[in-house]
């Protein structure tokens, strides 16, 4: 029995050292009611903040443990422009890859056991964004804005080579 106990309690502690040594991402939206485009709904602007924010945390788990990340986003324009709809209820974002390429601007920092190791401001953008391979299917709305931020993550979080 006191085996059984001590297995138990030594997996409790393992699980507390594991949560403590997670990496995190938190994400905010700065004036979010004046960026340059969003959805014109309400809810959709929600469900477009919200994705983003759950993509910044899936990306966050490649942080290594104890390191956190810190998001302040300050504007979104979204790739190609949004049409009131009229029958369906819903607006229709038109892209054509000329002029209507995705743009965010962040400031970000990035901590590791509470001590700053980097921050800065930044100014993503991806002009070729129809003409280069995503790995984000099709049916993503925001396949193109993500793939953006998650090239922004690889080379300035990560430190990865393109």
């Amino acid at each position: 029995m006191k085996s059984v106990i001590g297995k138990v309690a030594l997996a409790g502690l393992l699980a507390l050292g594991a949560g403590a040594a997670s990496a995190g991402v938190t994400v905010n939206y700065v004036d979010s009611d004046k960026f340059s485009d969003l959805p014109f709904a309400p809810w959709e602007r929600k469900e477009v903040l919200d994705d983003l924010a759950a993509f910044f945390a899936e990306i966050g788990k490649q942080l290594p443990p104890g390191q956190d990340l810190t998001v302040e986003v300050t504007d979104i324009d979204l790739a190609g422009r949004e049409y009131p709809g009229t029958r369906s209820g819903r607006d229709l974002r038109v892209l054509k890859g000329g002029a209507d390429w995705p743009i965010m601007n962040l400031r970000y920092t990035l901590t590791s056991n509470g001590q700053v190791i980097s921050s800065g401001q930044e100014r993503l953008t991806d002009m070729n964004y129809m003409n280069r391979i995503n790995r984000l299917t099709d049916g993503d709305r925001l396949r193109y804005e993500k793939r953006m931020v998650e090239d922004w993550f690889n080379k300035a979080i990560l430190h990865k080579k393109s």
